[in-house]
């Protein structure tokens, strides 16, 4: 890749200016988030930042610390975790505190703004000076190059009329989650030819590290680097020490403390400072701007072991594919700033938009918070030739690659980027295929705990044999149908039909390699077109051809036990074995229904029609089994009468296309405006070629707005907790009120949760919103977010015509937005009033 050394220069004000205010406040919000060990979060962020440290996804404090001081003062100003702790009372410094201004965010920036006071010796004219923290970790849907690059950066931005001095430090805790690890550290320069474009780079690392180990989940191997311009100050050392310096004096020495030791003995950090001169002629009449630009990278190098088709494997991170060293690797990062913030910048606006015409503000900051989140569970690795994006089952219990996590997660693969799902498949299809499973039925996961797909030679994972079958072919023919469109805009992602078409070669391992990466709009290393056209429809036969036998065996699975489930569990383990589960069967008759299409796709004419002809039996049997003798919903299982359930896999149905629009469409309800007893909806007049008839959907839908709590809706009858994800599969296939009730509940929650980690998506629906045990948090499976965006590009666009059935008899919105929602203007530029556009 070549570098561009002056576009930092330029572009780096752009990172404050992006973000219009967020709507919703939740408790925690991302701030570094690249990969399951690069992930740090703002704790406690309805408060000031400087109330708590920032934290692992754990919860684990992490030591990252910024401090301001002014010149001239005795005021030292605490911006970001706790360092005034260790500000010991002084007669030369005060520790004041500033006026903050709070955080906004999107799909990739965090912004963190606050005022310093003007010094009381400054004229009457002077004003504050706005310091903003901005964090982006950037979400790249057309650049998996950059994607795959453990890094982000934290742009430091500053205006006003008086200097100003800054100071960041960061510990040995974002290398190891042992406090009592003996860790070492060296400062590294890179010489670009001037010291303007030159880098200075603190690696940090554990003394002896534990390769492919962790604990309390985080990396016991790997290193930190922290970089920054080569005109900043340095120093390492003692935490109190090097902030009593800087709170004295402005900033430090350029010295290295060599005496290497534990993580929290005399606790070491490693420190940057800059002066800001604002103080100059040009403030007199207004406010001078300046700025500073940092990287945190975490390197790994490997980054999980893999039962391959050859065997146990160390599997290297993807970007060595192209830089052959670390230092390669981060001066390009940090210099390559402006093509990442634009990238990144693209996709959120385009996010931005698409969510407020799928259901508002709120729905727009909700899918934002989601992003980054669904990403951080995931490791890129391979090579260009054959990709492959592992993921780690966060909080839950940590296993590697759950087919189940996979599931809930896969609408924001869709729409983001599909095929980041195809890698996200393709160590559990290679894994399998390679005979290294033993069982019928796909398996539940690659390993117990992330890093190591050490597999399940014994065959004895975790027992959800129709859950997995169901989950992979549903998501197998999702990922098949992104590929086939004719028309750009009929692209399941508003990004795939970007670039131009690679050669297909049918004797290459890796159908959607990265070798031939394109230049476009002057940035490098962007992915090529996916799929469209004659190219999809060979890339989507080759695909399932390679590995037909699995599909055929995991079908085979479900038509011998999905129509009737024994007794066993389904993705919502927590919620204990049950037989008969109304939900689960639903899942696995759809999934012998996508085989039908995939066996179509493969060319294999007799095994189409005949799981077309299974599926369209079981389902007919389904609706006599599952739903309740007043016709009004379904049941959590057969045989459980006054039970009820949220039919989250109906989603399914609709987002493979299953639900088309006809001539002929069911006969529903009139408006129901307030929680009335639901009556069931007559079965008239439905359409021969829908799989599942529209009535299940009508009564589903009036059901959910029946039984909705006040944080949103519950799982099924037994508990009061809810699953967000399910909450969105099963709201993208209501009318358009229930949908906007239900996602008013979800952010009213978002609003109150009394929850303390980074986002849930188990949570009760009453009380304070919080964990009902077990706690999860900061799991990928809030991809299932995007559930709205999926569904509504799916099929050319033709999903959501295929549902207005849903809303006849009530008030309707154009694009199906709930009309309870605020509004937004959609075509202001973001950021247009921030002073820091102004530059540009």
């Amino acid at each position: 890749m070549r570098l561009h050394v002056p576009a930092v220069i330029f572009y780096v004000t752009l990172l404050a200016s992006f973000m219009e205010a967020s709507v919703l406040h939740p408790p925690v919000l991302p701030l570094i988030v690249r990969n399951p060990y690069l992930s740090t979060w703002l704790n406690d962020a309805r408060n000031p930042p400087w109330n708590k440290w920032p934290m692992f996804w754990t919860g684990q404090e992490i030591g990252f610390s910024v401090l301001a001081s002014v010149p001239d003062t005795d005021k030292v100003y605490p911006l970001l975790g706790r360092p005034h702790d260790s500000l010991r009372k002084d007669d030369v410094y005060n520790v004041s505190f500033p006026i903050y201004k709070g955080a906004t965010y999107d799909a990739s920036t965090t912004n963190l703004t606050y005022l310093i006071p003007a010094p009381s010796n400054k004229s009457r004219d002077s004003v504050p000076v706005e310091i903003v923290l901005s964090f982006l970790s950037p979400v790249t849907p057309t650049s998996t190059l950059r994607q795959s690059i453990p890094a982000a950066y934290l742009g430091v931005h500053v205006q006003g009329n008086f200097n100003v001095n800054l100071y960041i430090d960061v510990n040995g805790q974002w290398v190891s989650g042992d406090r009592g690890s003996r860790i070492t550290w060296q400062l590294l320069q890179t010489n670009l030819g001037d010291s303007e474009h030159s880098l200075k780079t603190w690696q940090v690392q554990r003394e002896t590290e534990q390769l492919l180990t962790e604990y309390r989940d985080q990396a016991e191997w790997g290193a930190l680097h922290f970089t920054g311009p080569a005109n900043v100050r340095h120093e390492a050392g003692t935490s109190a020490l090097l902030r009593q310096r800087f709170s004295r004096t402005g900033t430090l020495q350029d010295a290295i403390d060599d005496s290497f030791r534990s993580i929290m003995d005399e606790e070491p950090v490693f420190a940057f400072s800059k002066s800001f001169k604002l103080n100059t002629s040009s403030a007199e009449s207004g406010a001078n701007k300046e700025h500073v630009l940092f990287t945190l990278s975490h390197i790994q190098d490997p980054v999980v072991q893999f039962a391959s088709a050859r065997g146990l494997t160390y599997m290297r991170p993807l970007w060595k594919s192209w830089f052959a060293s670390v230092q390669s690797l981060i001066t390009f990062h940090y210099f390559d700033f402006r093509n990442a913030f634009n990238l990144a910048a693209n996709y959120s606006q385009q996010l931005a938009k698409d969510a407020y015409k799928s259901g508002s503000d709120k729905y727009v900051d909700i899918v934002a918070l989601s992003a980054r989140q669904t990403l951080g569970a995931t490791t890129f690795a391979g090579t260009r030739e054959d990709p492959i994006l592992f993921l780690k089952e966060i909080s839950s219990n940590g296993n590697f690659q759950t087919i189940d996590v996979i599931f809930p997660s896969f609408p924001f693969f869709l729409y983001t980027n599909p095929r980041w799902l195809a890698y996200l498949l393709e160590p559990l299809i290679e894994h399998m295929l390679s005979g290294q499973y033993p069982n019928k039925y796909a398996m539940h996961d690659l390993g117990y705990h992330f890093p190591n797909a050490t597999g399940h030679p014994d065959g004895r994972d975790e027992y959800m044999p129709v859950e997995e079958c169901g989950n992979i072919l549903i998501m197998g023919l999702a990922l098949v149908n992104s590929l086939r469109y004719n028309v750009d805009s009929d692209a399941g992602s508003p990004w795939a039909a970007l670039g131009k078409n690679a050669f297909v070669d049918p004797t290459a391992n890796g159908i959607f390699s990265l070798q031939q990466l394109e230049e476009r709009d002057g940035i490098e290393g962007l992915d090529g077109k996916w799929g469209g056209g004659a190219t999809g429809i060979e890339e989507a036969k080759q695909w399932v051809t390679r590995s037909y036998k699995l599909w055929k065996q995991w079908t085979g699975y479900l038509v011998e036990f999905s129509l009737e489930p024994h007794r066993q569990l389904s993705t919502d383990d927590f919620a204990g074995w049950l037989a008969l589960q109304t939900n689960l069967a639903l899942k696995g008759i759809i999934g012998i229904k996508a085989m039908s299409d995939l066996a179509d796709i493969a060319g294999i004419k007799p095994d189409a029609k005949e799981y077309k002809n299974i599926s369209d039996a079981y389902i007919k049997k389904w609706q006599e089994y599952a739903i309740s003798r007043d016709g009004t919903h379904a049941k959590l299982a057969y045989d459980w009468y006054g039970s009820w359930t949220t039919l989250y896999n109906l989603f399914a149905d609709a987002l493979l296309c299953f639900h088309l629009p006809s001539e002929s469409q069911g006969i529903v309800s009139a408006a129901d405006e307030g929680q009335k007893p639901i009556k069931p909806s007559p079965e008239k007049n439905e359409s021969s070629d829908h799989f599942i008839p529209n009535h299940i959907y009508k009564i589903q839908s009036d059901w959910y707005h029946a039984v909705r709590q006040r944080y949103g809706l519950p799982l099924d009858n037994r508990h009061l907790y809810t699953k967000s994800d399910w909450e969105f599969f099963a709201a993208a296939v209501t009318s358009n009120k229930v949908r906007g009730e239900i996602l008013d509940s979800v952010a009213l929650w978002v609003n109150e949760t009394s929850t303390d980690r980074p986002m849930t998506d188990l949570y009760d629906t009453e009380g304070t919103g919080g964990f009902p045990g077990p706690n999860f948090f900061a799991r990928p499976v809030v991809g299932g977010h995007f559930a709205f965006l999926a569904l509504e590009r799916a099929c050319g666009g033709k999903v959501m015509a295929g549902l207005s059935f849903l809303d006849e008899g009530e008030r309707k919105s154009p694009a199906r937005r709930p009309a309870s929602q605020g509004k937004s203007d959609v075509n202001k530029k973001p950021g247009e009033e921030s002073f820091l556009n102004e530059e540009l």
